[in-house]
C-alpha cells in the first residue's frame, strides 16, 4: 500500500552514532523503550507509557493556519485541488487514514479529537450524529488494526452559532437541550472508542458583560449539566476519568473555569471535585497570568475525598508572552517543560491521561513536513524535561532546599503547630503562645532567623543539571 505522507518513520538516535544539530532527524531524548523509575513512587515502565504522547485531530488535521489578519496557508495531502473539504463524508472518512499513518510515523500510540473535528454537521442532530458515526466507524477500524487508542475526547459546544451564548450556561433552553443531547452522544462514542478520559472544555463557558447575565444560574446550571452527563456515563458503563480544561477568556470576556483554583473551588462547591480532574494547557496558564508549572503544582496538591490529585492531564503547548491570544505553539522551552515535569512524576505520572499536544505550526510553517517537525520539537523536549526532572528529584536536589528553608518549623512549638495545620486540623498551639515567645525578642533576633533564599544559585543548579543530564544523553 502505498504511503499517504512522503516522510519517513521517525526513531530515536543513538547519541553515540553522532548527530547533525542542524537537522531534525530524529529523537534526540525521546526513546520510547527506554525504562524509567519514577523516584518518588519507584514505578518502572518505558518512557511512551510514562509520557503517552497524543495527537490532536484539530490542530493537526483540521487546522488550516488562519490567523485573524489572513486566510489558511496549510497545503495538505489530502486536500482535493487545494481544499479541505469538510462538508464531503467521503473525504472525512478519507482523513482518518492520513491521521493513523501520521501517528505510526511518528511512533505515537495516542490521539484525541472534539465530536465536531471529525464529520460535517447536517441539517439536523440525528443527521449529524449519523455523519460522526460513520467516521468513528472508520476509526474504530484503524484502532483495532494498530493497536492505537483515544487519551481523550469531548464536544464542540462552541463552534457553531447556536452557541454563540455557551453550551451548558446558555439563557436558551432549546440551546441547553441540543447540548445535552450533542453530549449524551458524544459519551456513546467515549464508550465505544475506550476513551480513557473525557474533556469538558467550556469555550464560551461565561459571560460578555453582567449587565444581562444571571451568572449563579448559569453556574447552576452547568453544575447540573455535569451531574447529568456522569449519570449518564455510569448508566452506560463508560468509566473513563471526566476531565475540565481551564481556560480565562476568550473568546468570551471572563469564563467560569477561569485557571486552576477557581475550578477547584467550583468543582468543591457543587460536591463534583470526586467526579472531577483538570485538564491543564500551557498556553491557557499563560493567559490566566501564571505559568504552566503553577497551574500544574495547584492541581496535583488538591486532593479529594478519594485521597486522589486533581491533575488529570496536560496539553503541552505554550504562548507567546508578548501576544494577547491563544496562539497554541507547540512547546519548545526546555526550562518549563523541566518545571511542569517535576509536578507530573511527584503525581505518579498521569494514570489516565497524557500529554496531548493541542498545537499548531506556525503560518509560515504551511508544508505536511511541518506537522511532523513540530510534533518532535514537542516530544523531544518534553522527554527531555522528563530526563532532567527525574535526577533533580532522584539527587533530591530541589526538595533539600524545600526542607531546609522551612526546618524551623520541626522543632519546639512550632512543630505541633505545623503538624496540625498540615493535616486541617486544630492547632494546639493558641496565639498567645507564640506571643509568649516572640514577645522580648529584639527585632534583630528575629531578623537573624531569616535565612537567603539563595535563587539565583538554585536557577544554577537547575542549568546544571540540564546540561549534565542532557549531555550524557547525547553521550551514551
Amino acid at each position: 500500500m502505498a504511503e499517504l505522507f512522503d516522510f519517513p518513520k521517525v526513531e530515536f538516535i543513538d547519541g553515540a552514532k553522532g548527530l547533525d544539530f542542524r537537522t531534525a532527524k530524529g529523537y534526540n531524548f525521546y526513546n520510547p523503550e527506554e525504562e524509567f523509575t519514577n523516584p518518588v513512587t519507584g514505578e518502572t515502565k518505558a518512557m511512551k507509557d510514562w509520557l503517552k504522547f497524543s495527537v490532536a485531530y484539530w490542530h493537526t488535521m483540521d487546522q488550516r493556519l488562519v490567523d485573524p489578519f489572513g486566510e489558511g496557508t496549510a497545503v495538505r495531502p489530502w486536500d482535493v485541488n487545494g481544499v479541505d473539504d469538510m462538508s464531503d463524508l467521503d473525504h472525512a472518512i478519507a482523513k482518518v487514514d492520513y491521521m493513523f499513518e501520521f501517528m505510526d510515523k511518528l511512533g505515537v500510540e495516542y490521539f484525541a479529537f472534539h465530536d465536531r473535528d471529525l464529520a460535517p454537521e447536517g441539517a439536523t442532530l440525528a443527521e449529524t450524529n449519523a455523519n460522526l458515526d460513520k467516521v468513528v466507524d472508520r476509526i474504530e477500524v484503524k484502532m483495532q488494526e494498530t493497536g492505537k487508542k483515544l487519551l481523550w475526547n469531548t464536544s464542540s459546544l462552541f463552534t457553531n452559532k447556536r452557541f454563540l451564548a455557551g453550551g451548558a450556561t446558555t439563557p436558551f433552553a432549546d440551546v441547553f437541550a441540543y447540548a445535552a443531547a450533542q453530549i449524551k452522544h458524544s459519551l456513546e462514542i467515549a464508550k465505544r472508542l475506550d476513551s480513557e478520559s473525557y474533556v469538558f472544555w467550556g469555550g464560551r463557558e461565561g459571560y460578555e458583560s453582567l449587565l444581562n447575565t444571571d451568572t449563579k444560574r448559569e453556574l447552576d446550571h452547568i453544575a447540573a449539566f455535569f451531574k447529568l452527563a456522569k449519570e449518564y456515563a455510569e448508566e452506560i458503563g463508560y468509566t473513563g476519568q471526566f476531565l475540565i480544561e481551564p481556560k480565562p477568556k476568550e473568546p468570551t470576556d471572563h469564563q467560569y473555569d477561569t485557571d486552576v483554583q477557581t475550578t477547584i473551588a467550583f468543582l468543591k462547591t457543587y460536591g463534583l471535585d470526586d467526579v472531577f480532574k483538570l485538564n491543564l494547557e500551557g498556553n491557557h496558564a499563560y493567559l490566566a497570568g501564571h505559568k504552566f508549572e503553577h497551574e500544574a503544582r495547584f492541581a496535583r496538591e488538591a486532593i479529594n475525598s478519594k485521597g486522589e490529585s486533581l491533575l488529570g492531564s496536560l496539553d503541552a503547548n505554550m504562548g507567546d508572552k508578548q501576544t494577547g491570544w491563544d496562539i497554541d505553539e507547540f512547546p519548545n522551552d526546555i526550562y518549563e517543560a523541566t518545571f511542569v515535569m517535576l509536578e507530573f512524576i511527584k503525581n505518579g505520572g498521569l494514570p489516565t491521561g497524557g500529554l496531548n499536544f493541542d498545537s499548531k505550526v506556525r503560518r509560515a510553517s504551511f508544508k505536511p513536513e511541518d506537522l511532523f517537525y513540530g510534533h518532535m520539537a514537542g516530544m523531544d523536549v518534553y522527554a527531555a524535561g522528563f530526563r532532567v526532572a527525574s535526577k533533580l528529584i532522584e539527587d533530591g536536589a530541589l526538595d533539600n532546599i524545600v526542607t531546609e528553608r522551612y526546618s524551623s518549623f520541626d522543632e519546639g512549638i512550632f512543630k505541633d503547630f505545623d503538624v496540625a495545620s498540615r493535616k486541617n486540623e486544630a492547632s494546639p498551639i493558641k496565639l498567645a503562645d507564640f506571643e509568649d515567645y516572640v514577645l522580648n525578642k529584639t527585632d534583630e533576633e528575629v531578623f537573624a532567623s531569616v535565612k537567603s533564599a539563595h535563587l539565583e544559585a538554585i536557577k544554577a543548579t537547575v542549568n546544571n543539571y540540564i546540561y549534565a543530564v542532557l549531555g550524557s544523553t547525547f553521550a551514551k
